[in-house]
């Protein structure tokens, strides 16, 4: 199973306010496991950068100039991606960002269901506890130290970890644990080992011996007994 772990840097919030994309980044998971494989373009948004966007991302238009628009990346970028699924942190954004673009070059939108929204994967597991990416990965042990500033590509791969880590498949297999009850099963081709009974009646010396002891006792209780 194929899923792409998607993320984009932007502008701003809206791009039906002009925003535009300046970074996407794409990791490529199959089962649920990173392959090796990456995506990632900075983009020329032809247009300023807030100062508030280049806070959170750090760049800046001067060095977003020498990169082509988002028609340079745009067929690679969806060759990349596929039909696999999209794993996103706030899906909304994301992919409305994305679809602008597409429609900006006349190009098909990017189903909105072929994103899995980790956001809502996370309120529904840990409802009313903080969901960002940095909040789960806290939560899940995942190491963000080299997050400085966000960045499309490394938001994407502190992403796979955290989306492993929600729908629990850092252990594979555990689906096929089996609980063995009953008696054990014998092994093929193995016939089973007979062992005799151990005779427990006691012997005929056995038993004048015991009888020799008794006439030494004074009223033994197993003479009574019966």
């Amino acid at each position: 199973m194929r899923e792409i772990v998607f993320d984009t840097e932007t502008t701003g919030l809206d791009p039906k306010a002009g925003h535009r994309l300046v970074e996407v980044g794409c990791i490529e998971l199959a089962n649920h496991l990173p392959t090796g494989r990456n995506f990632q373009r900075y983009i020329n948004p032809g247009r300023d950068m807030p100062a508030e966007a280049m806070a959170v991302h750090g760049l800046s238009a001067e060095f977003l100039a020498k990169y082509p628009g988002f028609e340079a990346c745009a067929e690679d970028l969806l060759a990349f991606i596929g039909d696999s699924p999209l794993v996103i942190h706030n899906a909304d954004f994301d992919m409305g960002f994305l679809n602008h673009e597409l429609k900006l070059l006349g190009l098909a939108p990017v189903p909105r269901e072929r994103a899995i929204d980790t956001l809502q994967i996370a309120r529904r597991r840990f409802p009313g506890s903080p969901a960002s990416l940095d909040a789960l990965c806290k939560r899940f042990n995942v190491d963000a130290s080299a997050r400085n500033l966000h960045g499309a590509l490394l938001d994407a791969e502190l992403l796979a970890e955290v989306y492993i880590e929600l729908i629990g498949a850092r252990e594979p297999g555990l689906e096929l644990a089996i609980t063995v009850t009953g008696a054990p099963a014998s092994v093929p081709g193995q016939a089973p080992v007979k062992r005799q009974p151990v005779p427990h009646a006691p012997t005929a010396e056995e038993l004048a011996a015991h009888e020799a002891f008794l006439a030494k006792l004074t009223k033994p209780i197993w003479h009574g007994a019966g």
